[in-house]
């Protein structure tokens, strides 16, 4: 199920911030820094709650979301240590958003987060890249 959520299509090279709107930037780094703080907190219906219909259809309920984060994704499940990299915005509803991540194992990865704009405005995460690090600079 993994390889579901985990949108392969997602490009490495990532365009600087200034071509996405610095508003949109920050409400889809909000999501993806209030998931984080809701896994590092256990709270998965927090969590839950960020993930766009795409992958709520993907993973119908909080267990199942759940179990699929904690065992695909233990870095993003339980960071240590997080910041915002690069930003690339892929239409004006659609973000890619890179994150540094210390994984529980003291190792860094990237993860690439793909994010869509709701027609309430929010922005939700419709998708999660990651991999080991093989560089710290952004």
């Amino acid at each position: 199920m993994r390889a579901v959520f985990a949108i392969a299509i997602v490009p490495f090279i990532l365009a600087s911030p200034a071509f996405a709107g610095d508003a949109e930037v920050k409400a889809a780094q909000a999501t993806i820094d209030s998931q984080l703080k809701a896994f590092i907190a256990d709270d998965g219906a927090a969590a839950y709650s960020y993930a766009a219909p795409n992958v709520k259809q993907i993973f119908p309920t909080v267990d199942t979301f759940m179990n699929m984060v904690t065992n695909g994704y233990p870095p993003v499940r339980k960071p240590r240590t997080y910041a915002f990299g690069k930003v690339q915005e892929m239409s004006p509803t659609s973000i890619i958003q890179q994150v540094l991540i210390v994984g529980p194992d003291g190792k860094d990865y990237e993860a690439v987060y793909t994010l869509e704009q709701q027609p309430d405005g929010s922005f939700r995460i419709t998708g999660c890249s990651l991999r080991a690090s093989t560089s710290l600079s952004t």
